[in-house]
């Protein structure tokens, strides 16, 4: 797992709000439950009581970046779970080798040799820098790259800390793309995914300066990640979401999709009984798209990755939790259906007891994450020694 450090004082452990209280309340050891106690400020500033709080919900008065070091799974919202382990992590001193960013406030521990470039600019859409950072290992010939795109609801997140599995991947010999795409409260669909398309582009036309492999390129999203990285897969054959110009230079294909509970039919998504209500107007879906996603059903079409399958596509592996109550499980079974339909090469994999992020399940996180590596291996190794 990554071990995220930062310069805010131990004695702030996570912050302190007036009165004494610490943000997420008193530690309980709850077995991979997000349960709530009355009272406790987590519970007042999940607005939404979906047992989350969002970037939204989180205070503004804490100070900045301090979110995205509690956020340890990538998904752009705080768990109580996550809150336990960040304010556990603050009592000791972490050991090994840091890589400082370029803000000086994050910090990610790398592999001996690695190197990271900040903030590398793919795209500029109306004077607004769109970038991503790019986690290289010490290689002297070109390296496979997994691009992780974060989820959040399509509304918050970051590219900050690369997803669940920078280390992991270094290690193994891959680069890792962490990408910022426009978010909803920007930029509706399709702006996410032309914007990711045109992440995928900018690293292809600059895979020799950057020692890449640009037959070589996997997608790897969790939530709103996983989504985009289904449509990345799902439309390599179309050229409808190609629009940045940097995409008129290098190709956005991509030649393998992990997909970590990502949404595809969100008119779907109320099939089954869950904490948010995906048809309302207020909807993460809605504000996806712009509109009503019942009452838009051919905007809701255009986003559905399993509308463009077919028989071209990469291979997928999907992976999800049976007990997801934000996203069901059923997102994961249509995308998966679909592309079988099409004769494309898919595996679901259902996570028994996970909820969204996995919380509650059978199978470990360093398991899941090991599933989905090795699934790159599997498509993305070198034939060359």
């Amino acid at each position: 797992m990554l071990i995220w450090t930062s310069r805010v004082k131990p004695l702030l452990t996570i912050a302190l709000v007036a009165g004494g209280a610490l943000v997420c309340g008193s530690v309980a050891a709850q077995s991979g439950a997000n349960r709530k106690s009355a009272g406790s400020p987590f519970e007042q500033w999940d607005t939404n009581r979906d047992g989350y709080l969002s970037r939204e919900e989180f205070p503004k008065r804490f100070p900045a970046g301090l979110f995205k070091q509690i956020d340890q799974d990538r998904d752009g919202r705080l768990s109580r779970k996550e809150d336990d382990r960040f304010r556990a992590s603050r009592r000791s001193d972490s050991n090994g080798r840091r890589n400082v960013g370029d803000s000086g406030n994050d910090r990610i521990r790398l592999p001996q040799g690695s190197t990271v470039d900040r903030d590398l600019v793919y795209e500029v859409i109306q004077g607004r820098k769109l970038p991503l950072d790019l986690y290289r290992p010490k290689s002297t010939n070109p390296t496979a790259l997994v691009i992780w795109i974060h989820g959040g609801g399509w509304k918050s997140g970051s590219k900050a800390g690369g997803g669940p599995a920078v280390f992991q991947l270094l290690q193994r010999g891959y680069a890792v793309a962490s990408v910022e795409y426009r978010l909803s409260g920007e930029a509706v669909f399709p702006a996410a995914i032309e914007d990711c398309k045109a992440s995928v582009s900018f690293l292809r036309l600059n895979a020799d300066k950057y020692n890449l492999d640009p037959k070589r390129f996997g997608v790897w999203g969790s939530s709103a990640g996983g989504h985009l990285v289904s449509l990345l897969g799902t439309t390599i054959d179309v050229d409808q979401f190609d629009t940045h110009p940097v995409t008129r230079k290098a190709s956005s294909s991509v030649q393998a999709v992990c997909n970590w509970f990502g949404p595809s039919d969100f008119l779907r998504m109320n099939d089954f009984p869950g904490r948010i209500n995906h048809d309302a107007a207020d909807s993460p879906e809605s504000r996806f798209i712009g509109a009503a996603i019942q009452k838009n059903p051919e905007k809701v079409q255009r986003a559905n990755p399993a509308h463009y399958a077919s028989a071209g596509d990469p291979p997928f592996l999907h992976l999800h939790g049976d007990k997801d109550q934000l996203v069901p499980f059923n997102q994961s079974e249509i995308l998966h259906a679909a592309l079988k339909s099409a004769g494309v090469e898919t595996t679901l994999y259902k996570v028994v007891g996970g909820g969204h992020g996995f919380g509650g399940s059978r199978d470990s996180r360093e398991e899941l994450i090991e599933k989905s590596i090795q699934f790159f291996d599997s498509k993305l190794r070198s034939d060359t020694p």
